[in-house]
């Protein structure tokens, strides 16, 4: 098979119908009919999934990956690559946010730079301030905590060749975090600049960016922990200073000092540092205990697809 298009389903059923004639469209005119589009629904909440078996049984082209519930759209992306057979893999939202024309586009820069990947960047991120400040500082964190540069403002489109999302499934883990996977994996990956729309409110609350940011920061870098004893280093030197300061204090000078306020500042800054350093190395242990469990990171409930004559 030529051509595998994948895309998620979570409250996707305004948009299915039309994604499907134009994704398909796109798809015929790249690779005739040597193509499928795989559809993962992922615990959608509202009819979405009946509305895309109801697509495999007027097309046959179409395969419904069901899962047993929501896992979150990275581990439905992992799934649905898992279940595409392509020489090229086209991941895409369903949302129509981003256009399915945009196949074309990417195939002939691939041709043309020969190339493993192209990847969909917005020229200007969407949403309101917050939303595009909230996304500008979250790639500057991750650099600063992981080392890693992130190409900024990427979108989930992305044209693939079938080695590199062999070399993405070769990755295992429980915690998921694809822009990470996306860039580690190496390979010639190019970007193209594309206006993404805006069809419905983001489902990536203040919340969930923020738990996004830990589950990435802890995935791909051990610098919090290693911050912790570097911190832990100067709190001593500094504890070392102000004793030495003391006693010559008290040698020298004779003078009494008040020194219940230092004392309960000490207290309670230590105290609060002591509790977060905690929960630092807590959310390595609980991501090691993930791991370590080796479950798998989605459940398929039923795969429907009509059968080719």
């Amino acid at each position: 098979m030529k051509l595998s298009i994948v895309a998620t389903l979570y409250q996707s059923a305004p948009y299915i119908n039309e994604f499907h004639e134009r994704a398909s469209a796109s798809a015929k005119r790249m690779v005739g009919e040597d193509y499928e589009i795989v559809l993962v629904n992922d615990g959608s909440p509202d009819n979405s999934l009946d509305l895309a078996v109801r697509l495999t049984e007027q097309d046959s082209h179409v395969v419904v990956v069901d899962l047993s519930r929501n896992f979150g759209h990275h581990k439905a992306m992992m799934t649905g690559l898992a279940h595409a057979k392509g020489e090229l893999v086209f991941l895409i939202d369903s949302d129509l946010e981003e256009e399915p024309e945009w196949l074309e586009a990417f195939a002939q820069q691939m041709k043309q730079d020969r190339c493993d990947v192209v990847y969909g960047v917005q020229e200007r991120r969407k949403g309101n301030w917050f939303e595009r400040w909230s996304g500008q500082w979250f790639y500057r964190f991750f650099k600063a905590l992981t080392g890693l540069a992130l190409p900024e403002n990427v979108v989930t489109t992305r044209l693939m060749a079938r080695r590199y999302v062999d070399a993405l499934l070769c990755h295992q883990e429980r915690e998921v975090f694809m822009a990470g996977l996306w860039h580690i994996i190496g390979f010639d990956q190019r970007p193209q600049v594309i206006k993404k729309h805006q069809t419905s409110e983001t489902t990536y609350t203040f919340r969930r960016k923020m738990s996004l940011l830990v589950n990435s920061v802890t995935s791909f870098s051990n610098a919090p922990l290693v911050s912790i004893f570097y911190i832990g280093v100067a709190i001593s030197l500094f504890a070392l200073a102000y004793i030495v300061y003391l006693v010559t204090h008290w040698l020298f000078l004779a003078k009494p000092m008040s020194g219940w306020t230092s004392v309960m500042a000490s207290i309670w800054l230590l105290g609060g540092m002591v509790i977060s350093f905690i929960g630092v190395v807590g959310i390595y242990l609980s991501k090691i205990f993930s791991e370590t469990k080796q479950r798998p990171y989605t459940i398929v409930r039923q795969i429907y697809a009509k059968q080719k004559d």
